[in-house]
């Protein structure tokens, strides 16, 4: 029994290789992330005789180079949760921290759980690329986000209130109605400078060209709104136009991102064999199929439904000492905090929509709510039921 401990940073990583008892292999050195070290550091380990296990924490990227390619030369690779080392990591009264003793630390943790340890195997190369491409969708969201607040700040100075008469972007198509209205009337004055039935005819043509719904009602409210709204910048100064048609275009530029990535998803979402069954669960659409698809992956790798509950951190860990048994216990949150996102996501949808076919969830969370619970909390637990008939549905999809 070997266990080789490797505390992994950024382009460089501690390696240290211990036995059981305490005996050292070899003491604490350091590997860069280059060709030449990692086979240097793979022959050694290749020389020893005994069974060899490696051990590593999940660290974001910084251990990938060094997990692809020892387990490219066939060695036995554990990647271990953070929060696991960390529990493990504090078991003693003093604390160190440094990169060898962290090396000496996963080492012995090999040896400790040696049974324990599993052998990590790589996603299939469809989950992680749709992995990669929803890391990717949620940082461009936290983007549009930021470019839409800013957009909203300069039309409370050209056009306060008129955020409340448009709808925002609409994920399905990409379609930003408050955007393409803000680029074609930056400011009340264009649309004061005409008389009503004027402005009407130029928004029901704006409309139409656009591809939104011609509304006359709506295009009387906005010429109300106009006449009675109060801007606080001056239509003409020269940066006024300039500055909300840039925060437009940088909003535009970001929805076609978006798009973009999403129809990406959707193509190879649509390829896996999953993918009809989840699409035909209740609440589930065209674009929160691919996002919960990336964000639960190969559901194989559970070993059961309550393995992708705990995955999502909404399982609720059982607490009992002496005579007391805790019931109204809290969901852990030890887990993925998009899987929760976009889980609840699916449930609003489920529940604001009238009952679907697929109707077992949506009964569910009715009868939670006539039990008392709040909203939000009969909605966490009816994901907790859509994970277990997710994992059930899936599973059978693949033993066929």
């Amino acid at each position: 029994m070997i266990s080789v401990g490797i505390d992994v940073s950024k382009e460089k990583s501690t390696v240290c290789i211990l036995k059981p008892y305490g005996e050292v292999v070899s003491r604490p050195f350091e590997v860069c992330h280059v060709e030449k070290e990692l086979s240097e550091l793979t022959s050694m380990l290749l020389r020893l005789n005994d069974d060899v296990r490696v051990v590593m924490e999940a660290t974001g990227i910084y251990h990938l180079p060094v997990l692809c390619y020892l387990k490219e030369k066939g060695l036995f690779v554990a990647v271990v949760n953070p929060f696991e080392m960390k529990e493990y990591r504090c078991q003693g009264l003093r604390r160190v921290k440094t990169d060898k003793q962290d090396a000496i630390t996963i080492s012995n943790y090999g040896i400790d759980h040696w049974y324990k340890l599993k052998n990590y195997e790589a996603e299939e190369s469809v989950y992680a690329e749709l992995k990669l491409l929803g890391r990717q969708y949620r940082h461009y969201m936290r983007m549009r986000v930021e470019s839409v607040l800013e957009l909203t700040h300069l039309l409370d100075y050209t056009m306060p209130g008129i955020k409340t008469l448009l709808k925002g972007w609409n994920e399905t198509n990409g379609k930003d109605k408050l955007g393409d209205f803000a680029e074609e009337y930056w400011h009340y004055d264009n649309i004061t400078k005409k008389s009503e039935e004027q402005f009407i005819k130029s928004y029901l043509k704006w409309a139409k060209e656009k591809g939104y719904h011609q509304s006359q009602d709506k295009a009387v409210k906005i010429y109300a709104l106009a006449k009675e709204g109060i801007p606080t910048v001056s239509s003409d100064t020269p940066s006024t136009k300039m500055l909300v048609q840039e925060a437009v275009r940088v909003l535009r530029e970001v929805d076609n991102t978006l798009m973009t990535i999403l129809t990406q998803m959707q193509a190879l979402a649509k390829s896996l064999p999953e993918y009809p069954v989840v699409r035909a669960m209740g609440g589930v659409g065209n674009v929160l199929a691919p996002k919960l698809i990336a964000e639960i992956g190969d559901v194989r790798r559970f070993h059961s439904g309550k393995a992708l509950i705990a995955h999502a951190g909404i399982d609720a860990p059982p607490y009992q000492s002496g005579q007391f048994i805790g019931t109204e216990r809290k969901i852990s949150k030890r887990g993925s905090s998009s899987l929760r996102k976009i889980g609840y996501e699916v449930m609003r949808c489920l529940k604001t929509h009238k009952e679907p076919e697929d109707a077992a969830v949506y009964r569910f969370i009715l009868k939670k709510e006539k039990e008392g619970k709040s909203k939000r909390a009969a909605k966490i637990a009816g994901l907790n039921k859509f994970l277990r008939i997710y994992y059930a549905r899936v599973m059978e999809v693949y033993q066929k």
